[in-house]
């Protein structure tokens, strides 16, 4: 993988925040994606995030997998942990890494597929442990690294990049993981700051597995028409002998609205997607309603944003199992190695 580094430039005028650290001091190396990516605002909502928690990086471990989204890392938190996982396995690392030293703040960046196909059943497994982290889903409905084929959560309708259309039911990962028993369920759209930022911020100091689907625009891949989670950009030079692609520089699509009011945002192909969000007598505390409501709006084609269910009331992995309230870095020797006979006590009961 390649990295720009970005130049560090601090000059009197920035804002420091808490623990005197500037806005640079979250930031990473310079994006490598193509301009436009919506995943480019999503790595700024992050690091506008961490700033306004002051939350210091080096408390942070950042976890990807494979994808156009698993890079982002490399763009935000340069002083942060990360691990760079296999395709789909980034939930066990970030496990290991929690089970190792709970008093991280454990942040995975995914992508549909990512998440939703190679890595299905370690994304369902991380939701029914509770894990202690914020899962991000980078969404935007296709393979960016390997030419633009559907994924696992493109709509019915969808066209690819050469025209066949999508016939497929898409997976959800929101109610998938209302229905595995998530306790922080969001979704967002890349492009809406205000709304992301918070949720970002709520999701990052949730105890438990938290959960934030962002609907990211594709801007090199989805090129077409009735695509419901990317723009795209016309191919505009073409020579018959040599198939090029050419894809300009485009400004990020933003959003900007009430509560309880739908959006249409038009995408930079001419085709529009609906943003819902969820109104203030809205509840995130029944996921069964929860559940209904997406499904509702789902049908009328609106895609509801904002956070959508939260349970403070259940333990995470650690509860669960009763681990020790310190990092196993730091327990004493005698603490992690007590000898032989607790080690007989431990294994007579599972005799």
């Amino acid at each position: 993988m390649t990295y720009i580094v970005k130049p560090k430039i601090v000059h009197s005028g920035l804002q420091r925040n808490a623990l005197g650290l500037t806005i640079r001091d979250y930031e990473g190396s310079m994006s490598t994606l193509c301009a436009g990516c919506g995943h480019d605002s999503i790595t700024a909502a992050i690091v506008q995030a961490f700033f306004e928690l002051h939350v210091p990086p080096h408390r942070v471990a950042k976890m990807s997998g494979i994808g156009c989204s698993s890079k982002t890392p490399a763009y935000f938190l340069s002083s942060a942990h990360g691990f760079n996982a296999v395709h789909g396995r980034m939930p066990s690392i970030a496990t290991g890494a929690s089970a190792a030293n709970r008093s991280l703040y454990l942040l995975g960046i995914s992508g549909d597929g990512d998440s939703l196909s190679i890595g299905l059943g370690q994304f369902s497994h991380a939701v029914r442990r509770n894990l202690n982290m914020l899962y991000i889903i980078e969404n935007n409905g296709v393979y960016g690294l390997t030419k633009g084929q559907f994924s696992a959560s493109a709509d019915v309708g969808s066209k690819a990049k050469r025209g066949e259309m999508n016939k497929q039911q898409p997976i959800d990962p929101v109610q998938m993981a209302m229905a595995q028993g998530g306790t922080f369920v969001a979704r967002s759209f890349s492009g809406d700051k205000d709304q992301l930022i918070p949720l970002l911020k709520a999701g990052i100091k949730h105890d438990g597995f938290g959960l934030i689907d962002i609907i990211s625009p594709c801007v090199t891949f989805n090129d077409h028409e009735d695509s419901t989670k990317s723009y795209a950009y016309t191919r505009q030079f073409y020579h018959p002998a040599v198939h090029a692609d050419f894809v300009p520089p485009a400004e990020e699509i933003k959003a900007s609205y009430n509560r309880g009011n739908v959006m249409s945002v038009e995408l930079h192909d001419g085709s529009r997607i609906l943003l819902r969000k969820v109104s203030k007598d809205y509840s995130v505390h029944n996921r069964g309603a929860a559940i209904d409501y997406i499904r509702a709006h789902q049908r009328k084609g609106e895609i509801v944003t904002g956070l959508l269910y939260i349970d403070q009331g259940e333990p995470d992995m650690h509860g669960i199992n009763r681990t020790a309230s310190l990092p196993l870095n730091e327990l004493p020797f005698d603490t992690l190695c007590p000898g032989t006979e607790s080690l007989v006590s431990l294994q007579d009961l599972y005799r």
